[in-house]
């Protein structure tokens, strides 16, 4: 069974002459680790904002979940995104003003799902993913904004996973960690959604880390819009 399914996929921004993603076809079965690549400005970002939810293409179909998303109302898609996707994001977007540990929870605070399936509770599975992520616990109770880029990346990552969602999608998640915390990172990443059988998409400039992943997809393979013919 697909996790994701995209048929004759088309998206183009604002006042823009030409598409910047034209997909044809791309699925990824239930459970696959994928782990995607392109160059900077093909398109990585805006195909990862169009699978959570964040954005609708003009045309095409993106079934997540067998759920087509352009067949959701706004709030609909949110609902969506918060119940079933983890989304670790390039820039974290964790609420400065809030403690590390707060910002791991907020995914229970949104999602009933979500946090009935933080085992055996939500604050339990959140210091675990902390203490499993080298976050020591003198720094759960420090505003996001005191934490390092590192230690904020480790958060993200943390609240990313908590709940256990069916899908995540993990834009450059490893760029600010060191070598060592990399490897605890993929490893947490990789245990975590073979534990509960989730999809992972991927996204990385570092080709090194491929090897982890169950499939490794080039994005100008699959997009027809090729880099730097958009303007």
């Amino acid at each position: 069974m697909s996790a994701l399914r995209i048929t004759d996929l088309l998206f183009r921004w604002p006042r823009q002459s030409a598409p910047c993603l034209d997909i044809p076809r791309f699925e990824l079965a239930r459970g696959e680790r994928v782990f995607l690549h392109g160059p900077s400005g093909s398109g990585k970002s805006t195909l990862l904002g169009l699978l959570g939810g964040v954005a609708v293409p003009q045309a095409g179909r993106i079934e997540l979940l067998g759920q087509d998303l352009a067949q959701l109302r706004s709030h609909a898609r949110d609902r969506f995104r918060a119940d079933h996707i983890g989304f670790l994001f390039q820039q974290f977007n964790l609420l400065p003003w809030l403690s590390a540990l707060d910002n791991v929870l907020l995914p229970c605070t949104f999602s009933a799902r979500r946090k009935q399936r933080a085992e055996p509770d939500p604050r339990t599975a959140a210091k675990r993913l902390l203490t499993q992520l080298d976050l020591v616990a003198e720094l759960w109770p420090q505003p996001a904004a005191e934490l390092s880029v590192g230690q904020q990346q480790r958060v993200a990552a943390a609240r990313a996973l908590i709940g256990q969602p069916e899908f995540l999608i993990a834009d450059e998640p490893t760029s600010a960690l060191d070598t060592e915390r990399q490897q605890i990172f993929i490893d947490l990443l990789l245990r975590e959604t073979a534990a509960v059988g989730a999809t992972l998409i991927f996204v990385s400039h570092d080709r090194r880390l491929a090897a982890h992943f169950d499939r490794t997809v080039a994005l100008d393979e699959i997009n027809r819009v090729k880099p730097g013919a958009v303007s």
